[in-house]
């Protein structure tokens, strides 16, 4: 009598999939370990990230924006459509370097919209085609790859170009991401509200937080080079 077990065929391809996975794990930890360091540095002028939010909008002529509190750690961002730059638990009444570093970077975003900041506006633009693509993509892939016919290299190519636009935004983040950090690092050393050595931590709070778009452009791109490994077969044929 024979018996039959089931076999496993290994994709090679998801190996791309896990080393995303790890350079995304390797940059989260590396920005909460930074962050939770400076967190706990109280800074010279005892200024909450509230306080300074305010002060560097105002500081910038920026008068139509709101700071509002959020729930959340790290949840930190501004919201160009009200108007709304919302601070998370860890950042709004806390006086610590690393708050004061991130309220300066969301600023960053809110001066970035009030100058017309070209890559934040095409950013905006590529939302809802990077969310859309994101959540059709595999969907039409898959199904391409099942079926035959003419249809079959249609729907692997829109898969293909739909996950693309997700993969641009992530691209165009990083300009953006960048020049917010750049903006807040200038403010913050320009205004005197931190000390010099304490703008130097904050450099190393917005570079550790840098990498986790790194790692989100990373790992899409990964993903990209995964979908055109497995459907190059289909589409060579075809």
């Amino acid at each position: 009598m024979y018996h039959m077990y089931p076999r496993f065929y290994f994709d090679p391809t998801y190996m791309l999939v896990l080393i995303g996975v790890v350079i995304c794990m390797l940059a989260s930890v590396k920005v909460k370990s930074t962050y939770a360091k400076y967190a706990s540095v109280r800074s010279m002028s005892g200024m909450t990230g509230k306080d300074a939010a305010e002060r560097i909008l105002r500081g910038a002529g920026i008068y139509d924006v709101r700071v509002e509190h959020i729930s959340g750690q790290l949840s930190d961002h501004y919201d160009p459509r009200s108007k709304v730059l919302r601070l998370s638990d860890s950042t709004y009444a806390s006086a610590s370097v690393a708050a004061i570093g991130v309220a300066a970077h969301e600023c960053g975003h809110a001066i970035q919209h009030a100058t017309g900041y070209a890559p934040l506006r095409f950013r905006g633009a590529l939302v809802p085609a990077a969310n859309l693509g994101a959540t059709i993509a595999w969907p039409l892939i898959i199904f391409g790859l099942l079926i035959n016919g003419s249809s079959s290299l249609l729907l692997i190519n829109i898969g293909i170009i739909a996950f693309s636009m997700a993969v641009l935004f992530h691209l165009v983040t990083l300009p953006v991401e960048l020049n917010a950090s750049g903006r807040a690092i200038k403010i913050l050393r320009g205004s005197g509200l931190l000390r010099e050595e304490e703008v130097g931590a904050v450099k190393k709070v917005l570079s550790a937080a840098a990498l986790t778009y790194v790692a989100g452009a990373a790992s899409s791109i990964l993903q990209l080079l995964r979908i055109l490994i497995i459907t190059g077969g289909r589409r060579r044929n075809d």
